[in-house]
């Protein structure tokens, strides 16, 4: 890009370029190198523990777009115990995996 088009040119006048006065845009706010983030699972291994318990047969329910996806992926493992994933949209390997442990794909509008 030319530097007549750069965000910086825009910015000029404006003391801290849009990264406030306080920070000024130093150090590391995310980690260095892969740091940082957090693992979201489905489901907790206490739900997965209790579900085992359970006697009736009932299996957890996860909804994945109250937790605000829609897609399911079919990498990684399922436990060896049916589960019942609602979602908008299903990967072939995915329902693959869910229907071997004995469990169903809901498909939620």
């Amino acid at each position: 890009l030319p530097s007549r088009l750069r965000k910086t040119r825009k910015l000029r006048g404006h003391m801290s370029h849009g990264h406030s006065r306080i920070s000024k845009h130093r150090k590391h706010p995310g980690g260095r190198g892969n740091a940082g983030g957090c693992i979201i699972t489905g489901s907790t291994e206490q739900t997965r523990v209790n579900a085992a318990k359970n006697k009736t047969g009932a299996a957890p329910i996860t909804d994945v777009v109250r937790s605000g996806y829609y897609k399911v992926l079919g990498k990684g493992t399922l436990p060896k115990q049916p589960v019942i994933v609602k979602a908008k949209f299903f990967s072939r390997r995915a329902e693959e995996k869910i229907k071997g442990v004995g469990g169903a794909c809901v498909l939620v509008a």
